[in-house]
């Protein structure tokens, strides 16, 4: 049994697919940015979406830092499978905070998810060695 992961030494990624996972990849950062700017300077609007959600204003600052952490682990390539899993953990208590208040399920408490998917998709797509990881091939029968 070959328990060793993949190779992809020789494998160079097509240009499309790479520049697709850059651009999915610059959407979640840029998001994720903004997110984090709005509760560090502790705007009006992420004031507001925070109380609401139970928390409070206090936590802003704190939750923005650990955005900005989160970003830069996922913006350096030798950790950004780390970062996207911290963000997954991030944004998976951003659904359970919105499941909690009711808030309304496609539009608001899933958007989190929809971000995931952005960091998850465009790192699959832009790095060879997690593409060897978790391969996602169509099993011919």
């Amino acid at each position: 049994m070959n328990d060793k992961i993949p190779t992809t030494a020789g494998q160079q990624i097509p240009g499309a697919q790479r520049w697709t996972g850059r651009i999915l990849s610059g959407l979640a950062v840029a998001f994720l940015a903004l997110d984090a700017a709005v509760k560090l300077l502790a705007l009006p609007g992420a004031v507001a979406a925070t109380t609401r959600l139970g928390y409070r204003e206090s936590a802003l600052v704190t939750i923005g830092i650990i955005e900005i952490v989160c970003l830069i682990v996922y913006l350096i390539p030798r950790t950004s499978v780390l970062g996207a899993v911290l963000w997954t953990g991030y944004l998976g208590g951003a659904i359970a905070s919105k499941l909690r208040v009711g808030a309304p399920l496609l539009g608001d408490t899933l958007f989190p998810l929809y971000v995931a998917a952005l960091v998850w998709g465009g790192l699959w797509l832009r790095d060879r060695l997690l593409r060897a990881l978790l391969p996602f091939r169509a099993e011919s029968r």
